[in-house]
């Protein structure tokens, strides 16, 4: 975007407003992904560059015009980043194994939790036994009314009373105090 000279000493006269404008809107530096500080503020410059070129006398000052510029500027950049940050796919192989190993020690823990809980149900009774299930059904992701349902029409509080009989149950279980003290 070439600016004429009247426009040039506009933006060089308001170069300060970047620093100010990524100071008050621009919260967390270290944080901002994709981009260092000298990015953002390049992408204010863009944006009084912009406001330069396209300000009209009369209606506002320059830097109230400008201040505006830059910050949308700057905003857009950084939700930009957010989006394609969002939508990366992860390709290298340190990071793929990472993943693939994540989601294998998950696999291994929810096995291992499924088995604690089965084997902590064979020893509990009454409504213990049902609060392990219900509990089982709430990782499931289960509503206690949704639960009581399944269950052969219980209230949602009686689910509530079983699972809190089955915490306190499992809480002093030697199989998962064992199990919590190896994790």
């Amino acid at each position: 975007m070439p600016l004429n000279r009247e426009q040039q000493v506009m933006a060089e006269e308001n170069m300060g407003l970047v620093g100010k404008v990524i100071k008050e809107n621009v919260h967390d530096i270290s944080h901002i992904g994709l981009f260092t500080y000298q990015d953002i503020f390049q992408i204010g410059c863009v944006g009084l560059s912009k406001a330069a070129e396209k300000y009209r006398p009369g209606k506002n000052k320059f830097s109230t015009y400008a201040y505006i510029a830059i910050r949308n500027e700057i905003y857009n950049a950084l939700d930009y980043a957010t989006v394609r940050r969002r939508n990366e796919v992860v390709t290298d192989a340190e990071s793929i194994n990472s993943l693939i190993m994540a989601v294998d020690d998950y696999n291994t823990l929810t096995t291992d939790i499924d088995s604690l809980l089965e084997a902590a149900r064979s020893r509990a009774a009454g409504v213990t036994a049902k609060g392990i299930d219900a509990i089982r059904l709430l990782a499931d992701g289960y509503s206690n009314r949704e639960i009581g349902e399944l269950m052969g029409g219980v209230s949602a509080n009686n689910i509530t009373a079983w699972v809190s009989k089955a915490r306190a149950f499992l809480k002093n279980d030697p199989a998962i105090l064992a199990y919590r003290e190896a994790v």
